[in-house]
């Protein structure tokens, strides 16, 4: 049986992919197993199990429903059985449709999106409840094409640590001192604490003994406050864009707690077994998208009656102040960090 997943969309969405199929591929091992993605994630896939196989597909080489048809047959005469669709937008629906016409089994994912609408309603027509978690979304997905699966996964790496090669030029080798990541940026203003939070942060935890703390970022902003951060304390080290993706990986898996936002971090973080205290503004736990393994009471949240506001964070402030996130205090954050 040859089955095709198909996942692109953001880093943190496709992360969250990889319990699992770590997990199915276990559970049958007679199933070849073909993972569809933005090349740049495949470091996410490489220690799975054999019968896993990744395909990076750059999307921009197959614009239009003529791009599309051409993937199909590509993709048709590397031989699929059956397709699983975690992504559900326009362009895997066209995909998978065209494999449904050419007689293959296929399922996609329910992202629950009048749930989620409830959950972020305003007013008395709120329903703040827990909805399914992505993990869970993905494993029905398998459970309608035949293959139930619980989800059972600590780390990508099996001896539970990555190398130390990967990293060790432009962080450091283990040195018997407490490891901490801090990653405070994110996709939308919703999901970031103040700047003035996050510098504060940054010198309370640079003074703690004993403790070496690295900084973990993107763009070429992030890499410049991240560095600038950095430069006034020696024992604070920013790696972003220092990094690949394979290195950052078994940077996190060396790290003894990482303070992430609701972002792509959080679950990088997740899939290295490592302890995550995860900060919520806009959006909030209940949408399912908590990483895997992570503990309820390391989440960092206000109770407000405005929140979630987003199921993305992607929306303004209602209030115009941000006060989620505003409201959340430096010695909140160090108490959860430095607590077990």
């Amino acid at each position: 049986m040859r089955l095709l997943v198909v996942r692109f969309s953001a880093l943190g969405d496709v992360a969250m992919t990889v319990p699992v199929l770590h997990s199915l591929a276990c559970r049958y091992p007679q199933l070849q197993i073909t993972v569809v993605s933005r090349p740049f994630v495949e470091s996410l896939f490489a220690s799975l199990p054999s019968n896993v196989r990744f395909r990076g597909v750059d999307v921009k080489r197959y614009p239009g429903l003529w791009g599309l048809w051409r993937l199909f047959r590509e993709l048709r005469r590397e031989g699929v059985d059956a397709v699983a669709d975690l992504h559900d937008v326009l362009r895997t629906q066209v995909l998978r449709t065209l494999f449904r016409l050419a007689g293959k089994r296929t399922a996609s994912i329910d992202k629950g999106r009048s749930a989620r609408r409830a959950l972020v309603r305003q007013g008395v027509r709120r329903k703040l409840r827990q909805l399914p978690t992505s993990f869970a979304r993905y494993e029905a997905v398998f459970a309608r094409l035949g293959y139930p699966v619980q989800t059972d996964f600590r780390s990508i790496y099996p001896s539970g640590r990555g190398e130390v090669t990967l990293f060790q030029q432009v962080a450091c080798s283990p040195d018997g001192k407490r490891w901490i990541g801090l990653a405070p940026f994110a996709a939308h203003r919703g999901k970031m604490l103040p700047a003035a939070t996050v510098e504060a942060l940054v010198s309370r935890l640079a003074c703690q003994p004993g403790v070496r703390l690295f900084l973990f970022g993107g763009g070429p902003r992030e890499r410049e406050v991240l560095e600038r951060l950095s430069a006034a304390h020696a024992n604070v080290q920013s790696v972003a864009g220092r990094l690949r993706l394979d290195g950052e990986l078994a940077l996190m898996s060396h790290l003894d707690v990482m303070l992430s936002m609701d972002s792509a971090n959080m679950h990088l973080a997740s899939l290295v077994g490592t302890r995550v205290v995860s900060v919520w503004g806009a959006t909030h736990p209940f949408a399912g998208f908590l990483g895997w393994g992570q503990r309820q009471t390391d989440i960092v949240q206000l109770a407000l009656p405005c929140r979630p506001c987003s199921i993305f964070g992607n929306k303004p402030c209602l209030r115009g102040d941000y006060a989620c996130l505003t409201g959340i205090s430096v010695e909140q954050l160090v108490e959860r960090i430095l607590g077990q």
